[in-house]
């Protein structure tokens, strides 16, 4: 059975239009949940910051929320794809990235890819896998 999951913990952008685009935030199916990517937009203030740093930790934060509201938590995300908008952000991107996760006795296997960003001023977004608790 395939479920769609939505919370209003982390965004879901919409369109400047106001439609919503063609997706789900994510999709929990089995023993696991899938991710739609996830952006630095803050759920409550809409807002989108304005450093690397801030933006990474943003976007994993909305990542967790996605995952906890499907069943799941931060140390069984199992896989993530990480786009960055400028290869010039990779070191610093690593060294948020493997903050957020010390924690974790484990780190989730990770794709990270250079990309053009869909909206203006997100440096970076992320998708990712997680077992259901």
């Amino acid at each position: 059975m395939i479920e769609r999951i939505h919370t209003d913990t982390a965004p879901f952008v919409r369109f400047p239009d106001g439609t919503e685009p063609p997706l789900s935030q994510a999709i929990r199916t089995g023993d696991l949940v899938f991710t739609s990517g996830q952006g630095p937009l803050d759920p409550a203030t809409h807002e989108i910051p304005a450093d690397l740093d801030a933006q990474v930790r943003q976007v994993l934060t909305n990542l967790v929320a996605v995952f906890v509201t499907a069943g799941s938590r931060k140390d069984l995300i199992v896989k993530c794809t990480c786009y960055l908008g400028d290869r010039a952000n990779f070191a610093a991107f690593n060294r948020v990235y493997q903050e957020f996760f010390a924690d974790c006795p484990v780190l989730p296997a990770r794709t990270t890819v250079v990309a053009e960003l869909v909206r203006e001023g997100v440096l970076v977004e992320i998708d990712g896998v997680a077992e259901i608790a």
